[in-house]
Parts: structure tokens; sequence; C-alpha cells
């Protein structure tokens, strides 16, 4: 046994040495991703604190606020329209209770007039647009706009469309995949291998178990985006549903293990961007950019500039 430790200590001294100096300098054996675009303000559903998610009219505030990035979701109703809408199901934004799917694209009901911003707990949204509208409106209004897609249901069909437009408008570099769910992540790569994609649920957790391992910086990483909670936000300004994320304790450990400075940094040198969500108060911006993100998403795009604008003139 005592012989047996001999080699094995200064094996795993070395391996531990090597592991950190390879997190620190990963330029060693990883080439630095370089993406079209870089974005520290991501408007989330295209800023839904300052006008009716998801609508034009919050898109096109959030490009005149300076936004860097417009985050969204889709789905596909009865006729084939991809609709950008976060639910399928239509209660909490219209108070109708269907789905997109069952409905022709001229059947679907109006948003609220007045709308519960979802990370901002008794907070709400109004603006005069209330349509629905379509990811191609999208992407002919805003060309050169970087737009985050989020893929939630397992629909081929869905994600071959989205994929078709994002082709036809010549907009391959400028359009990230985006799920939660790894299956359906691998479906939208095999449909568009040559869009950017984020950590899906599953390879955000192999990420902390490559992390926490020291295997980190031996592994290449196909993905360009992290897109991850900031936990300080969860039973204060978000309420989850989830019994378990109302614990203390539970959001006090997810902090502890996920919010680690030195993994976003080591992500950022590879060139994969680093964004934390959703941010709606100066702290919270403030917590993740000091946590190592690149950037920042939130519902209030120009909250979010006015704090980019004073840092700067502070820098």
């Amino acid at each position: 046994m005592a012989s047996s430790l001999y080699f094995i200590l200064p094996a795993l001294g070395g391996y531990t040495l090597t592991s950190l100096y390879l997190l620190k300098n990963p330029q060693i054996l990883h080439k630095k991703k370089r993406a079209a675009f870089h974005c520290t303000h991501i408007s989330h559903r295209g800023g839904s604190g300052e006008r009716i998610e998801s609508t034009m009219e919050a898109f096109t505030h959030a490009v005149e606020q300076g936004t860097g990035m417009l985050e969204l979701d889709c789905h596909l109703t009865r006729d084939g329209h991809v609709v950008v809408s976060h639910d399928e199901n239509l209660l909490r934004q219209t108070g109708h209770d269907v789905t997109i799917s069952s409905l022709n694209l001229e059947d679907l009901p109006l948003y609220k007039d007045r709308l519960e911003v979802t990370f901002n707990a008794g907070r709400y949204s109004t603006g005069t647009d209330r349509k629905f509208t379509l990811l191609e409106e999208v992407f002919r209004k805003f060309p050169k706009m970087p737009v985050n897609i989020e893929i939630k249901e397992d629909n081929s069909l869905l994600m071959e469309k989205a994929s078709n437009m994002v082709k036809q408008y010549d907009r391959e570099d400028l359009t990230v995949w985006a799920t939660v769910d790894s299956t359906i992540m691998e479906k939208c790569r095999r449909t568009n291998s040559t869009m950017p994609y984020s950590f899906s649920m599953r390879r955000g957790l192999q990420l902390l178990l490559l992390y926490y391992s020291g295997l980190l910086p031996f592994v290449p990483l196909g993905e360009s985006f992290l897109q991850f909670y900031l936990p300080r936000i969860i039973n204060r300004t978000y309420i989850p549903e989830e019994r378990l994320l109302k614990n203390r304790m539970v959001i006090y450990l997810i902090e502890k293990l996920t919010m680690r400075k030195s993994l976003f940094k080591h992500l950022a040198n590879r060139g994969i961007q680093v964004h934390l969500f959703v941010c709606n108060e100066d702290p919270d911006i403030e917590a993740a950019f000091e946590a190592g993100a690149t950037g920042v998403m939130t519902d209030y795009p120009t909250l979010l500039t006015d704090y980019l604008h004073r840092h700067r003139s502070q820098d």
C-alpha cells in the first residue's frame, strides 16, 4: 500500500497542477472560438418588462435601446406558421386556454393588455402591440441582429422551418439554437449544424462535473454559449413553481456550485460566451458581471443600457 501511494500521490499532484495550469491557459490545447458577434446586452423575450413580451413592439424597443441580442421562443401553428411565443398554451398570455398548435395563425387571440413579468413577480408590462409575431417578421425587420431561438418542443417540422428561415435570410452565424432538453438540441443540430448552439441542461451538468474533476481543460466543447440562471434572483424577483427551489439551502448550494469565476473565465478564454439571466435590478446585473458573465439577459433593456453606460463612463 505504501509503495502504491509513492506513485499515486505524485501522479495526482502532477495531474492537479497540469489541470489548474490549463484551466487558466486553455489556448494551449484549444483553438479559441471566433463568433460573429459578442453581446453583453440580451433582451429576454424582447424585454418583457417594458413592452408586452415577444411582440414586434418589444423587439423594436429593445433594439432602439441598444440591445445586442434578442432572446425568443418559437412554436408552430396548425397551419404551419412559426410564431414567436414563450408558451405553447396561451392561458397565461391571453386568458384563453388554447394551444398554438391547435389554431391557425389568423385565429390566435391577442395578448392581455397587462401581462405580469415572469421574472419580476407583481410587476406588469403594457404596450400598444398585442399581436403575436412571426419569426420571419423578426428576421426581416432585424437582419443583422443576433437572435437566440429557444425550442421547447420536440417538433421536427418546427426545427426544419426555423432552420430554413435562418438559411433564407443568410443569418446562420447570427442565430443561436437554445433548449434545456438535450434530445431536442441534438435534433436541432442535425437539422442545422452550422448554427452556434448553447449548453442544454444535461450538458451543463456534465460541464460542472468536468470542472470539479479537473478534466474540463482537456475536453473539447462544441457549444458557443452557456446561459444560466443567476441563482440569487430565485425566490426574490423570480418565484419558481418547483417546491425544491423554494428551499433557501438548495439555492445557496446551487449558487456556490455554479457561480465559479474560474469556470466562466475559462469558458470565455475558449470563446464561449456566458450569459446569466434574468437580471432585472442593478445589484443583480452587477452580481452577474462580477461572477464572470460576459453578457446579461434582462426584461428591462433600458435599465441594462443605463447600467452599461454608467459603468463604461466610470471605467
